[in-house]
């Protein structure tokens, strides 16, 4: 499946469509995606005690995941996905600009990184000071 947790997709069909929001869960084996504030269903509450109060919640339904096209952060253009393979990673990339669409995923790694390193770098200064 192409679209993942996190991306900005826009609707294609449905009675949403038209609509650009984030994925929130993914389902490859269905085949199907939660969008944020796509495809809203009422779930009724009942009340199994007399302290608990009987609601209706809204919550976003699956959709198909042919529904929906990736949009770009970098163009920000709705976009079809292409996967590029560097060494031994296979990395998703945009077919208009030719992006990354993974990137925020490196970007955090690295973020990462970078706190661990600067952990024991302090903790190997304090170990010098004693």
């Amino acid at each position: 499946m192409k679209v993942k947790k996190n991306d900005t997709v826009l609707v294609l069909t449905g009675k949403d469509a038209g609509k650009t929001a984030k994925v929130l869960v993914a389902l490859p084996k269905a085949n199907r995606v939660v969008v944020d504030g796509v495809n809203v269903q009422k779930k009724h509450k009942k009340a199994r005690s007399a302290q608990e109060v009987s609601s209706i919640k809204e919550q976003a339904g699956p959709i198909d995941a042919s529904n929906v096209m990736v949009v770009c952060p970098a163009c920000g253009k709705a976009t079809r996905v292409a996967y590029k393979v560097e060494g031994d990673k296979k990395a998703r990339i945009c077919k208009k600009c030719g992006a990354l669409l993974d990137a925020t995923k490196e970007a955090k790694e690295v973020k990462k990184t970078a706190k661990r390193k600067t952990k024991k770098a302090t903790a190997e200064e304090s170990a010098e000071n004693k």
